[in-house]
């Protein structure tokens, strides 16, 4: 864990620091370009998914086939150089389909071009002015919906190809003209259709080992392979692929078209192409984060540049005959599951694909089209995502979703998105005016009850309802919402500070309610969930006596109904998605039971992140110890053979009080509980007596007193007592598990990373948000 550090030396006069090699040492050696072999395996995974999808993509816009290869090779190599998403692998996108498609009936195929090289131009433009992440801001509910509507055109054209028929040239025709087509259905074509679509269905499906070995070939080119094999075997006679020679390729020409009309196509291409991007590249850092160890290797998408990658990609394929380019999220998580652990994945997957469109051609011209017709409708059909609809539906936005849909689906994509925006604008506005607000009376205690944002707009309805609080009476106001104004929030201050100068008693609850509450009752706890604490003070009144009494049940009782009234509702569904799936936590966390290390606080955690095991003094008994106690180690045992966390952290603490007494205990002393328990530390004591050792040290500080130093220790010695559990030392030589050393300093509130062998702690600061 530890690391060589160069020797350095100061310039007094520039005040500059330079690395200085030691004399007559022989020059670094040059470093030689190599390419990872998780790359090489992951590129050959995308190439074989891309070369399928990039020519039904191709075939579905009614674009030159070739098209399709083009703008593959260009996402590849274009993109995967310059892009700010290393592992996002970009090329011709469904999502585009419907846009180019337009394009290409309206203007033709070299103005098209042209469109797709502006788009690129304008991506650029909005790269250099750092506007990435303002496209993040579309709501999701519009992204998904815009999909949705563009799955739908898809699958309605690519249906009448799949039957042996043409497809027309809107959603309506289409389906006015379907009747017709299914009272002439080619068989052949129908046949290899439904060969396609039945591999694509069954092949991730096969179970056991032998279904795990399959599922590495890609079912796209199973599906596709497997029908053109049939079809060739067979001697059908059906519509095959047709590659014209590259000498005939038709390139960009100059735009000819209404100025307007050119316009509206370059803002929709560049509108769909970034924001498809933009959110590909956000879903692979998701992906990249759940693979140990790489997310600090790739580092998070740099948005800006990948804005700036894809608008060059979209100027090199537009130039050259292309489709226009966009991140995909099928390539891309298949280059992260494949393994990719660099950009040179995405490249060479464009290699590969320029080397297929060069030598490849006999065997691409085999391929029918009713197949990939079907694989590129079986992606529309996957455009509209259950999923999708099952998130805007829990946030109240199936309006937009709905309106955005149907608009892509009968007027376009760029009016289909505007018209999302608007009802997404008239949604919010609705909200943020629409507040309710009820008053009851229970037991003598009267509740107002305030749902939806509270504004200066209801501060009329607000003020009539708490006057209707007799003076003198015990009010509770809840606050169920997210944003209270200035006008709303002097209100009711004023309104409390009336009501109780008259004799009467307030208490405001609720989410981020902002106004401190009455704090006259010192045994009434004031601890709202999901906000920073200040001035936490959870007093027993003094009355109460320390073992307990009725007024720890009271509290108790207060806590509870405290979370069932701000926590539970917002916690629930996240807690109902992990009881359906069970917990999947990515680290044990093991650490001391003193009330005051609050694991999740510290560190930025939620439900079913961390498998959590507390003891006194965060103790690990070494293995094969008759302790009378094996909770430690079955925990450790359960959270690496069943739950298999991907690390394990001891963190220790400041003023632990185990570690004082183990400090103070005297040999031959009564053999209680605690002091059995806490020989596991004695290990602990004897290497800091150890003076071969060197002592631990705080971000190059000394320990402050002996304590510190044990508490440092300690940490350092339970380590060692994990290494030596079985399931552990199993899971380290298998390169599955890392152990992490940590301390938490409570009254500087500042966490400490063991950051080597030599016992030196450094401190975790402030990790810029914006990088």
């Amino acid at each position: 864990m530890s690391a060589c550090v160069p020797t350095r030396a100061t310039d007094s006069d520039t005040n500059r620091t330079k690395r200085v090699h030691p004399p007559h040492s022989p020059p670094p050696p040059h470093r030689r370009f190599r390419i990872a072999g998780a790359d090489v395996s992951a590129s050959i995974a995308v190439f074989l998914i891309a070369l399928p999808l990039s020519l039904g993509i191709a075939l579905a816009t009614g674009a030159p086939l070739q098209a399709g290869l083009v703008a593959a090779a260009a996402g590849g190599l274009v993109a995967g150089l310059l892009g700010g998403c290393p592992l996002q692998v970009s090329g011709p996108a469904a999502g585009l389909t419907v846009v180019t498609a337009d394009l290409i009936h309206r203007y033709g195929w070299r103005t098209t071009c042209a469109v797709t090289v502006l788009a690129g131009l304008a991506q650029l433009a909005l790269g250099c002015v750092r506007v990435a992440r303002t496209a993040l801001a579309v709501s999701p509910a519009i992204v998904h919906g815009m999909l949705a509507g563009i799955g739908v055109t898809i699958a309605v054209a690519q249906l009448h190809i799949v039957l042996g028929g043409t497809p027309q040239s809107s959603v309506l025709a289409n389906l006015r003209a379907l009747p017709a087509q299914l009272a002439d259905l080619h068989p052949a074509d129908v046949a290899m259709s439904a060969l396609t679509l039945a591999l694509l269905l069954l092949w991730p499906r096969v179970p056991g080992r032998l279904g795990h070995l399959m599922r590495k070939i890609p079912a796209a080119l199973v599906a596709v392979a497997g029908a053109t094999l049939t079809a060739s075997l067979a001697g059908l006679s059906l519509a095959k692929v047709d590659l014209p020679s590259w000498s005939s390729h038709a390139l960009a020409g100059l735009p000819e078209g209404p100025v307007l009309g050119i316009a509206a196509a370059v803002l929709t291409t560049t509108l769909v192409c970034s924001v498809q991007s933009l959110l590909g590249a956000v879903a692979v850092d998701k992906l990249v984060a759940g693979r140990p160890g790489l997310s600090a290797r790739v580092g998070r998408s740099d948005l800006n540049r990948e804005l700036l990658g894809q608008g060059a990609a979209n100027i090199v394929s537009g130039a050259l005959g292309g489709l226009p380019v966009a991140g995909v999220a099928v390539r891309s998580s298949a280059n992260v599951q494949a393994g990719a652990v660099s950009r040179n994945s995405t490249m060479l997957h464009g290699v590969l694909v320029v080397i297929a469109a060069l030598l490849m051609v006999p065997v691409l011209e085999l391929i029918p089209l009713a197949s990939l017709a079907a694989l590129v409708m079986a992606v529309g059909i996957q455009m509209v995502s259950l999923h999708h609809i099952r998130t805007v539906t829990r946030h109240r936005e199936v309006l937009v979703y709905a309106v955005t849909t149907l608009g892509v689906v009968f007027l376009g994509v760029l009016e289909g998105v505007l018209l999302g925006v608007t009802v997404a604008v008239a949604v919010a506005l609705n909200r943020l005016a629409h507040t309710r607000i009820t008053h009851d009376e229970k037991e003598g205690v009267h509740h107002v009850h305030v749902r939806g944002q509270l504004t200066f707009l209801a501060v009329p309805r607000l003020s009539r309802t708490l006057h209707l609080v007799p003076q003198g009476a015990h009010a509770v106001v809840e606050l169920d919402g997210s944003f209270m104004d200035h006008a709303a929030y002097e209100s009711l201050q004023d309104w409390q500070n009336a009501h109780t100068a008259r004799g009467g008693s307030a208490e405001l609850t609720g989410r981020r309610t902002g106004v401190r509450a009455d704090a006259t009752s010192a045994e009434t706890c004031r601890c709202h969930p999901w906000t920073p604490w200040r001035e936490h003070r959870c007093e027993r009144p003094q009355s109460a006596p320390r073992g307990g009494g009725p007024g720890s049940g009271h509290q108790l009782a207060r806590g509870i109904s405290a979370f069932q009234r701000n926590t539970a509702p917002l916690v629930r569904n996240e807690l109902a998605r992990l009881a359906r799936e069970g917990q999947q936590p990515s680290q044990l966390f093991l650490t001391c039971a003193d009330s005051r290390l609050v694991t999740s606080m510290i560190t930025s955690s939620g439900p079913g992140d961390l498998f959590v095991v507390r003891n006194v003094g965060n103790l690990v008994p070494p293995p094969g110890e008759e302790s009378g106690d094996d909770s430690v180690a079955a925990a450790i045992e359960y959270a690496v053979d069943v739950l298999r966390v991907r690390s394990i952290t001891v963190c220790g603490h400041s003023g632990c009080g185990a570690m004082q007494a183990l400090l103070n205990s005297r040999p031959g002393e009564a053999r209680s509980p605690l002091k059995r328990w806490l020989r596991h530390g004695r290990p602990s004591l004897e290497r800091m007596a150890d003076d071969d050792r060197s002592w631990a040290r705080l971000a190059g500080r000394a320990p402050a007193d002996a304590v510190e130093q044990l508490c440092l220790t300690n940490v350092v010695q339970q380590l060692e007592h994990l290494r030596g559990h079985e399931s552990v030392a199993r899971a380290l030589r298998d390169r599955e598990l890392e152990l992490n050393g940590m301390y938490f300093h409570v009254g500087e509130a500042q966490a400490y990373l063991l950051t080597g062998e030599d016992e030196l702690f450094d401190r975790v600061g402030v990790v810029d948000a914006s990088a």
